[in-house]
């Protein structure tokens, strides 16, 4: 005899996180992505939402220090952990440098991948601080950008690790 289905829309789960340090507790649907939680219920809006599969990286973000697509995450999947966006990473200056440096090589022009690739280009800069031109794009070829052609996203990154290397940390804003 075949068990019964129960229909998605009418499963809800509770679950307490950690998003940009202030604990949260919300009730949410059992199949709501991450990327949909943060944006619809948190009004956190930075991370993007743009193919719903993981391939665009416009959602990335951490999740207990670790770099994720939101959009193939459950919210109801991350009771206890914790995540960390865009908005919360730019608040506490942690990639300032790096921030300045896309606005100053021009390394965003529409603005939609952008925050997934910064995300992404922190991460890289924290694993890899000298990584070369051909490190930086293998690392941010997850990330897809249709308007700049990647030369001056790799030139942002690769300005700010040199800068780091020379500074021996990275900087933050005031």
């Amino acid at each position: 005899m075949p068990q019964a289905i129960l229909h998605p829309l009418q499963q809800h789960v509770s679950v307490t996180m950690q998003v940009n340090g202030q604990t949260i507790t919300r009730t949410v649907e059992a199949r709501m992505h991450l990327a949909d939680f943060l944006r619809d219920v948190l009004g956190l809006t930075g991370s993007h939402v743009g193919c719903e599969h993981g391939v665009c990286g416009a959602c990335t973000l951490r999740i207990d220090g670790a770099i994720m697509r939101g959009c193939l995450v459950l919210a109801a999947q991350l009771d206890g952990a914790s995540v960390e966006t865009i908005e919360g990473l730019t608040t506490g200056g942690e990639f300032a440098d790096l921030q300045e440096a896309f606005v100053a090589r021009n390394a965003l022009q529409c603005g939609f991948c952008t925050p997934g690739m910064v995300m992404c280009a922190s991460e890289l800069l924290t694993r890899q601080p000298n990584a070369g031109r051909e490190q930086i794009r293998e690392f941010i070829s997850g990330n897809y950008c249709r308007c700049t052609g990647y030369e001056a996203i790799v030139d942002a990154i690769e300005t700010t690790a040199a800068a780091r290397s020379r500074d021996g940390a990275p900087r933050k804003s005031a």
